[in-house]
């Protein structure tokens, strides 16, 4: 096995969902492409990847933006792990989250979907719920909003002024859980005041 981490943003492909709260996934893994300065490229294993380090002498890393539909996220993040030959304990799925607020970065590996259907792929897809994810609070919907039409809309005008910061401190999250490890993460990102 490599060294080498997989870090997989989650979201839909089509600029008619670029946009949504669902994609904040991909929105993080694009701002970690103009950290490290490159761009993707098309994968045979239906993904947009990019491979680099974080930083000079940094980790070596797989971006990877499935071009699969949310709920359909194992097939790509499977194919891509076997191709890099990495364990899924070298996985990381950045995601949106609505059981955390929004600008909120919380970290985890394993445990629960919590009805992510994206997660509940990758985890049928790798036999293992033993990965790393960076969930990126959203928020909840308002009133009755259904949770699908929620993610599936843009963030509010207010949230789109601080989602820059948001998605800087998601980059810095996957940074910090792939260089420093889980533990050193957490203790960064959980006692942080938000």
């Amino acid at each position: 096995m490599t060294d080498t981490w997989l870090i997989v943003g989650l979201g839909n492909p089509g600029t008619e969902y670029s946009n949504n709260r669902h994609n904040v996934g991909q929105m993080v893994l694009d701002e970690l492409a103009r950290r490290i300065g490159a761009g993707f490229k098309v994968h045979k294993a239906r993904a947009h990847v990019l491979e680099g380090r974080l930083g000079i002498g940094g980790p070596r890393v797989v971006l990877a933006k499935p071009m699969s539909y949310m709920n359909v996220s194992g097939g790509p993040v499977s194919a891509l792990a076997k191709f890099y030959d990495i364990d899924p304990e070298h996985v990381v799925a950045v995601h949106d989250e609505i059981d955390i607020p929004f600008n909120t970065v919380k970290l985890k590996i394993g445990g629960g979907e919590g009805g992510h259907n994206g997660l509940r792929d990758i985890s049928k897809a790798l036999a293992t719920k033993d990965y790393l994810r960076v969930r990126v609070g959203v928020g909840r919907p308002p009133g009755r909003m259904d949770t699908a039409d929620f993610v599936l809309k843009d963030f509010a005008a207010a949230e789109k002024k601080e989602l820059p910061f948001l998605l800087d401190d998601a980059a810095d999250a996957v940074e910090t859980v792939v260089r420093d490890g889980l533990p050193a993460a957490q203790q960064k990102y959980h006692t942080a005041v938000q």
